[in-house]
């Protein structure tokens, strides 16, 4: 028992909370399996890097400031036949973030847009790359401050930083001139540096009315088009998915027939 004791605090002072936490079970399970001491270490092991492993993930959850957790496991394609699956897939798997290429999701409000980008966002934390998610609203009212307070370098290098930037909800709020100005020199920062996801209920023939600068709006647009995969989703919102079934709910016309064009695959 005192050497039991011995390798416990040994392994404590390495470091090594969760092998010395489950050392007594690892010895036990050795015993009974008659496992080699290298078996019996590699197993001790494993379960402190798994540990670290989950709080790594954990931290960078936090870091991440996603609005909830949602996976590709929940979104439910057959209610949105009209998304390519596949190119979902191919997207969580993350191989656009090593060419610095952008996702746009288009579409009316509950289509699914902002579930899509976080599920995408929650693989990439799980393979150890920075993500950091903010509405547009909120980028912008953050940059104006800093750039009042003369400080918006210091404060853009969080939104350059991450290996992943997710802008949500472009297109709910009008920008006045110095916030267009502010979301185009990010954009323009990250272009061919590092990847965005960014998800909008207008078309991008409404973004110059949202920018209130045709010619910003043209600017912004060609750098994050030039690299990129666009997702039309035309369908009805999750949210009022039960009432549809029922009758309850009928939804109007012009959010189901607006188009939002930019077929859905790379550019």
């Amino acid at each position: 028992m005192i050497e039991l004791e011995q390798a416990r605090l040994r392994l404590e002072e390495l470091g090594l909370v969760q092998a010395a936490e489950a050392l007594d079970a690892k010895l036990e399970s050795a015993g009974r399996t008659q496992s080699t001491y290298l078996s019996f270490l590699n197993e001790l092991l494993e379960t402190e890097i798994l540990e670290r492993q989950r709080r790594n993930v954990e931290v960078r959850m936090k870091l991440s400031h996603l609005p909830y957790r949602r996976t590709l496991s929940e979104f439910d394609f057959t209610f949105q036949p009209g998304i390519d699956e596949r190119l979902i897939r191919e997207l969580a798997a993350l191989t656009f973030v090593g060419r610095q290429e952008n996702v746009l999701f288009l579409g009316p409000p509950g289509v699914g847009k902002t579930h899509l980008a976080v599920a995408i966002a929650m693989e990439a934390i799980g393979q150890g790359l920075p993500v950091y998610f903010v509405s547009l609203a909120q980028l912008v009212g953050d940059l104006r401050k800093a750039y009042e307070e003369n400080r918006l370098d210091k404060r853009m290098r969080v939104y350059l930083r991450p290996r992943i930037l997710i802008v949500d909800e472009v297109g709910y709020l009008p920008l006045d001139p110095l916030a267009a100005n502010l979301f185009f020199q990010l954009v323009c920062a990250r272009y061919e540096k590092s990847s965005m996801i960014l998800t909008s209920n207008k078309s991008f023939g409404e973004w110059g009315e949202l920018m209130g600068d045709a010619v910003l709006a043209t600017a912004v647009l060609d750098r994050l088009l030039h690299h990129s995969h666009v997702v039309n989703i035309r369908g009805n919102s999750y949210r009022l998915k039960e009432k549809l079934k029922t009758g309850i709910y009928s939804a109007p016309s012009a959010q189901v027939g607006q188009k939002y064009p930019g077929a859905s695959g790379s550019n």
